[in-house]
């Protein structure tokens, strides 16, 4: 763990940052081409901790992946034509690789076993696990599959009819992909929209799926085959940077090539709502991911309440959200986020703790927090937890703090963001 001093004495930003690609988008570019017969190109992947652990999970089922920085090239025989891993398939600290990995494993035709980091040993499968054992998956492991390690006897599956209980864009994809193998139409039903990043994505890569009114079809028994994926600029990266151009005096960012997927822009209407001074300038509609140029300037900013049906479209945005709101004039409140609780770590409790140190008047609430601003913030030595959404928003506090932040952990931020600092560093005047 290497530990960060940020001394940035206030300072104003300008200048242009092109984000990492969509994390959520670069694991199913790899775990779909991988699933899908010949070969299947990605451009603009995140070469990132998470994403090359889902890379090496697949190599390990005998995948063939050429890497070649933000370029990948898979070429695979399909999932009948994989091989039983000799080794533990590792994930790391990927939520995403964990549970879409128990969709896809649970209906091969072999055994496999799966585990993660202590971060993913805490975090609960039992979601995923339940709705694929209906299906008549076969997994076992700690607390009656609760947690990793996660043993997986492939074996045939059938369609189920599934009500999701809470908006999870991992669970459902999760059924999606067992679906793709069982025996007759599998149907998810969502009371609230997650992201779709799963059902755009398949239907490039061929899969006879039908989407409406949050009601989501897939067949059985087919295949996909191999096709090309250009992977956009990852919003929830994105976001650090349009929260740092809006809270720091006298700047201007632009951020290029944004994946701007409406289940994925919550955080944009959140900011208009508060009265960020943003321009969005849409660049692909076409293409199965929009895109966006976004212009951020400094702003006068207005407490506001962020709840309900919103709430899974900026769940991961919450950290330096937050952060924002301590900027904002008068109160903000957050409800509806109980999922904050099972991330990386409890980011409701990593939130409030690490904002509070800096001086902030946040409160804890049992599915969110209170921030009343606007305030001003100062040093302090801050946890990141190993969560690199909590190093990226302390690394952010630190532009407006009255004297230097030292982050714990810096490197857990390459999970998501490898060039992070650097593009920092590149707008800071």
């Amino acid at each position: 763990m290497t530990a960060k001093l940020l001394a940035y004495h206030q300072p104003r930003l300008e200048g242009i940052v092109t984000v990492p690609g969509d994390k959520s988008i670069s694991h199913r570019a790899v775990m779909f081409g991988a699933i899908a017969k010949g070969k299947t190109t990605v451009t603009g992947f995140l070469h990132g901790e998470d994403c090359l652990s889902t890379i090496d999970c697949f190599r390990k089922l005998g995948v063939d992946i050429f890497v070649d920085g933000t370029n990948v090239e898979i070429n695979s025989p399909g999932m009948d034509g994989w091989q039983e891993p000799k080794e533990v398939l590792y994930t790391g600290n990927s939520g995403t690789t964990t549970r879409l990995m128990l969709g896809i494993l649970a209906g091969t035709n072999f055994h496999s076993v799966m585990t993660g980091d202590a971060s993913i040993g805490k975090r609960p499968m039992d979601r995923v696990t339940k709705p694929l054992r209906q299906m008549g998956a076969l997994i076992s492991g700690r607390e009656g599959g609760k947690y990793t390690p996660l043993a997986i006897q492939g074996t045939s599956l059938k369609a189920i009819d599934y009500t999701m209980p809470v908006a999870s864009a991992q669970v459902k994809s999760a059924i999606l992909l067992a679906g793709l193998k069982a025996e007759g139409t599998t149907i998810v039903r969502e009371k609230e929209i997650s992201r779709d990043h799963t059902e755009r994505m398949l239907k490039q890569f061929g899969a006879n799926i039908e989407v409406k009114d949050g009601v989501i079809s897939i067949e059985g028994r087919q295949e996909l085959y191999g096709t090309h994926i250009d992977v956009p600029g990852d919003i929830s990266s994105a976001a650090f940077f349009l929260v740092a151009g809006a809270i720091v005096q006298n700047s201007e960012v632009v951020l290029k090539n944004v994946g701007i997927n409406p289940t994925r822009a919550g955080i944009i209407e959140v900011m208009e709502q508060m009265g960020a001074n943003l321009t969005i300038n849409q660049e692909k509609t076409e293409a199965a991911e929009p895109t966006a140029t976004i212009t951020v300037r400094t702003s006068y900013l207005k407490g506001t309440t962020i709840e309900g049906e919103i709430i899974p479209r900026l769940i991961d945005e919450i950290p330096i959200i937050a952060l924002l709101a301590t900027q904002a004039e008068g109160t903000t409140i957050i409800r509806d986020a109980e999922e904050l609780k099972v991330k990386e770590t409890d980011r409701i409790a990593a939130v409030v703790t690490e904002l509070e140190k800096l001086g902030a008047d946040i409160t804890a609430t049992d599915d969110g927090m209170i921030i009343n601003g606007p305030t001003s913030l100062k040093g302090a030595k801050l946890n990141t937890y190993g969560d690199h959404r909590i190093g990226m928003m302390a690394a952010i506090a630190s532009l407006i703090t009255d004297s230097p932040v030292e982050i714990d952990d810096a490197d857990c931020i390459a999970v998501s963001y490898p060039t992070f600092f650097e593009h920092l560093d590149s707008l800071i005047k």
